[in-house]
């Protein structure tokens, strides 16, 4: 058996499932890839942090909504290839559970933040769809 050793730049980024009574926090992406089409509020990790505050990071600035480190769960880690076009990406997922939504305010690389009903999504980028699957299976 032959193993490949080349090398492969692997990204390293964090991602929130943010709930609220049957609710789920989405942006609308800025730009590629997956311009115009809704993700969870997520982005790359910066040298020095955490992926835990990078998260927490992420939602301030895609979604101007606050959410305490310590209330932040991981939920895992997904890693599956190709589930970035841009690359090799490892993501880290957190959720939180808000009593009830706040008014989110797009910005950074978000055009749009909506709370979007469980029941009624939009198709997912990435492999979105399959992170809030399992936040809402916990």
């Amino acid at each position: 058996m032959t193993t490949d050793t080349t090398a492969e730049t692997i990204r390293y980024t964090a991602d929130v499932v943010l709930l609220a009574v049957g609710h789920v926090l989405l942006i609308e992406r800025g730009w590629a890839p997956f311009e115009g089409c809704w993700a969870l509020p997520g982005g790359h990790v910066d040298i020095g942090e955490t992926s835990l505050v990078a998260a927490g990071r992420e939602l301030v600035e895609e979604a101007g909504i606050t959410v305490p480190l310590a209330e932040l769960r991981q939920l895992g880690a997904y890693d599956a290839p190709g589930r970035d076009p841009r690359g090799r990406y490892v993501t880290v997922a957190y959720t939180a559970t808000l009593s009830s939504p706040l008014p989110p305010a797009a910005g950074d690389d978000a055009t749009a933040a909506h709370w979007w009903p469980l029941d009624a999504l939009p198709d997912l980028a990435f492999d979105h769809a399959e992170i809030l699957a399992d936040a809402a299976a916990r």
